[in-house]
């Protein structure tokens, strides 16, 4: 946890790898993931490095790879993920993957040609088949049917012109989408000098290509004449028809039909042979294609990595640079030591200087992950800049239990949270692809906090599905007030509404022990009791944050050694935050425990306002003695304060910029290697502030100190905070408007639906029956609105007021993350 509340410290180190065992070193680097390497060949074309070969073979590899997993999915087979851990092989066994994997392929794309070619055989003998087995009947003659053919013989009379005819016959196959369109198109372009008879085939035929079962529609055209018979060749050929050959004689066809049928049994066995074949080569490639995919996959990823390596000038080593955290640094030297072992030669690193920003390396668990990522979102923190996620763990949720209180509500949501949690080790759980369903269990601790908190605000609020609980005893007694102002029942039935003074002795017995009193919640005035209670809440648990987020701006400083910000940056934004509202708080703490209920409350409100105006209400009492002074020098104070934060840190720096220029160069010169030797202090106070090295991109010792652009920054930054004390304490008043908003929307769904089925029925049988549909579509509202849209809205502000009005108070995030190289990416 200790690298939680601030980055772990990052060091740049060089590697040099003896060629012969710069594969394994490298390569076992990536099972531990502890490097982040840096390109050293920017310059370089990738077409252009030493390892492009042996990355082309991996990507052909691959290509194969895909080939032979689409072939294993249209199998319908699985691809089980490979047992155990795979280490990258070695370079000599990348021939050897690539001499199995092309013989395998060859050997499916063989079997598949050949199961292609006998399925296509197989479907045109069944479709002979199906053309001689349908009992065309043979026609004689054609009678048209349009115009004046139809007094017109089809068959001339013998010695006619036309005596030498003879009637011939066209059979196939057609698709039945086909059908309709083929015997209207024949009609018409052969004048009805045809007759077609088409018939569907009995039982449906495996389609060669997708192998689903199809029907087809079978057809027999005959036809006189040679002009009418080139027609129907090409109208068949233009709708891919299957033409076979047809026997005249009753007896040929029968021979033939069994020649086809006997055709069709032998071509079945081949077939059955070639498929018992091809599931053996599947087989063998749904056993070795998972390892080989991942062994491949790291191969590539290695090669990737050296040709970011430099050669040394004697082209016996491989010179490489990356970020590694300071505490990894003994594992790194002794992973390289047993890598290199082998080779005779041990590699060696050492860390180097560097005057480049770091990358930041926050190291999570299951538990603080999702707090990490809600502050990711906004940006990655600089590199040993304050970590908003520790304190965000408790923050977060406690300010989305502020708008969400209610005991039934979040005890639902913790309970939810907690069924994740027990089942997070079970292997259905961790491998569910349902997105909804990953993001809810990703944040699994983050719902398990949120609900716990909720439950804890519900007790505050007194509110349980809206219905308040009597769990101590009330401190208001009616009794009391009832036998000492003389209630009587003539003023009971005219006076409706009754009123409890405090003034009254016995009636106010004292504060309720925890939360708010349950009588309150059959009181006219409940809404405006909790208005003004919330949002005097929201108010100060907003400057509170506020306050707390100043205040972390100071380990930030006093981290990178920036101690004039101390003075002219954070002491002037606490003075003008709490002088101004610290100050309201102030008077919301003194008027709850000092203003007698019975006394005339003064507005608080209107005294924030006369402070501002340096004037006096006359109709609105004095909190205390002495308020106007107290409040006038509290703004002179505050608006002092402006001007310091404005100017004073740009005046600070240009006169510490002159002091440092005119410098000796004997004196610079050896500045500059004890810059270069002291790596780790160099330039850690260059990362703290964009103010500091405005116009420095390079060396910021050499770099001219532009004015203009450090005042530009800070008069932004004056303007930001100065305005944002008062946009953001108006911001949080969002906690108030949430919790009213979520309170009353139970109040309308209990008393819309529960409270109207319990009037329903008095009878037990009744009640019993018509409360089991009520309570359903209660629970169901109540999980969809007030669990699932209430709690998105009120996580999304929560959200909102991290961001906006928390971390921008100390928190850059325009830093980026350690991304080690590591094969945890490949292996899933």
């Amino acid at each position: 946890m200790g690298s939680m509340f601030r980055s772990e410290e990052v060091a740049l180190v060089q590697l040099f790898l003896p060629t012969s065992a710069a594969y394994t070193c490298v390569s076992q680097l990536g099972e531990l993931g502890l490097v982040e390497f840096r390109d050293l060949n920017a310059s370089v074309s990738a077409f252009q490095r030493r390892f492009v070969g042996d990355v082309r073979r991996c990507e052909e590899l691959e290509k194969t790879f895909t080939f032979l997993q689409e072939e294993v999915w249209r199998a319908g087979l699985a691809l089980h993920p490979p047992e155990g851990r795979l280490l990258a092989p070695p370079p000599r066994d990348l021939l050897r993957i690539q001499e199995e994997t092309d013989r395998l392929a060859r050997e499916l794309r063989d079997v598949r040609g050949n199961q292609q070619s006998l399925r296509a055989q197989l479907h045109q003998l069944q479709l002979h088949s199906a053309v001689l087995g349908r009992g065309h009947r043979l026609p004689l003659a054609a009678t048209p049917t349009d115009g004046l053919l139809e007094r017109t013989p089809l068959l001339q009379p013998p010695g006619g012109p036309h005596q030498d005819l003879r009637v011939n016959f066209v059979a196939g196959a057609v698709e039945p989408a086909k059908a309709a369109a083929l015997e209207r198109l024949l009609w018409r372009a052969c004048r009805g000098f045809l007759i077609a008879s088409f018939r569907e085939t009995e039982q449906p035929l495996e389609d060669p290509v997708t192998g689903e079962p199809a029907t087809w529609m079978t057809f027999l055209i005959s036809y006189w004449g040679e002009q009418i018979g080139q027609k129907i060749r090409k109208i068949t050929d233009c709708f891919h028809c299957h033409v076979f050959p047809f026997v005249e004689q009753e007896d040929g066809r029968l021979g033939t039909l069994q020649q086809l049928q006997q055709q069709s049994q032998e071509l079945q066995e081949v077939l059955g042979e070639t498929e018992r074949f091809l599931s053996q080569v599947l087989g063998r490639v749904q056993r070795l294609l998972p390892p080989w995919r991942v062994q491949i996959h790291k191969m590539k990823a290695v090669y990737l990595v050296l040709n970011q390596c430099s050669v040394s000038a004697t082209h016996k080593c491989l010179i490489a640079e990356g970020w590694c955290a300071a505490s990894d640094l003994p594992a790194l030297q002794q992973v390289l030591q047993d890598s290199s072992s082998e080779a005779g030669v041990s590699a060696v690193v050492h860390r180097i200087p560097c005057r480049d920003m770091p990358p930041t390396l926050i190291r999570t668990n299951r538990f603080t992950a999702s707090f990490q990522g809600i502050v990711d979102a906004y940006g990655v923190g600089r590199y040993q800049e304050v970590n908003p996620a520790p304190y965000t763990i408790i923050t977060f949720p406690f300010l989305f239990a502020v708008m969400f209180g209610d005991v039934g509500h979040g005890l639902l949501m913790f309970l939810f949270a907690l069924a994740m949690v027990l089942a997070e080790n079970r292997p259905a759980v961790k491998t569910a692809q349902n997105e909804i369903w990953r993001t809810f269990f990703g944040g699994r601790y983050l719902l398990l906090l949120m609900g716990l908190f909720s439950v804890y605000t519900g007790f505050i609020y007194n509110e349980c599905f809206s219905r308040a609980t009597t769990i101590f005893p009330s401190g208001w007694s009616v009794a009391a007030m009832a036998t000492q102002s003389g209630w009587s029942d003539a003023f009971l039935a005219e006076h409706p509404l009754l009123t409890l003074d405090p003034a009254v002795s016995g009636v106010f017995l004292g504060p309720y022990p925890f939360g708010i009193d349950p009588v309150w919640s059959l009181a006219v005035n409940h809404l405006s009791f909790l208005n003004s209670f919330k949002m005097k809440m929201s108010v100060i648990l907003g400057v509170t944050h506020m306050t707390f987020g100043v205040v972390l701006g100071v380990f930030n400083h006093v981290h990178f050694g920036q101690w004039h910000r101390l003075l002219l940056e954070t002491l002037p934004e606490l003075t003008f935050l709490l002088g101004l509202f610290g100050y309201l708080v102030f008077l919301v703490v003194y008027k709850w425990l000092f203003i007698a209920a019975a006394a005339p409350a003064p507005s608080i409100l209107i005294h924030f306002i006369n402070m501002f105006l340096f004037s006096r209400s006359p109709t609105n009492p004095l909190l205390f003695p002495g308020q106007e002074v107290v409040q006038s020098a509290l703004v002179v104070v505050a608006l002092a304060a402006v001007p310091v934060l404005l100017l004073g840190t740009p005046l600070f720096l240009r006169w510490q910029h002159r002091r440092r220029s005119p410098r000796p160069a004997g004196r610079q010169l050896d500045e500059d290697k004890s810059g270069i030797l002291d790596s780790s202090d160099a330039s850690v106070a260059g990362w703290g502030s964009d103010e500091e090295k405005a116009g420095c991109p390079g060396d910021q010792e050499e770099a001219e100190f532009v004015l203009s652009e450090v005042l530009m920054h800070q008069a932004i930054h004056t303007i930001e905070f100065c305005l944002g004390c008062i946009s953001n304490t108006a911001s949080y008043l969002r906690l108030w408007a949430l919790s009213l908003a979520h309170a009353q929307l139970s109040e309308v769904l209990w008393a819309m639906v529960m409270r109207e089925g319990l009037r329903m029925g008095r009878e037990l049988g009744v009640a019993a029956v018509v409360l089991v549909p009520i309570f359903a579509a209660f629970a169901v509202l109540t999980v969809a609105i007030l669990l699932v849209m209430e709690g998105l809205s009120a996580f999304l502000h929560a959200l909102r007021l991290h961001w906006v009005e928390f971390q921008n108070k100390f928190y850059l995030g325009s830093g980026y993350k350690l991304s080690p190289f590591t094969f945890a990416e490949e292996e899933d």
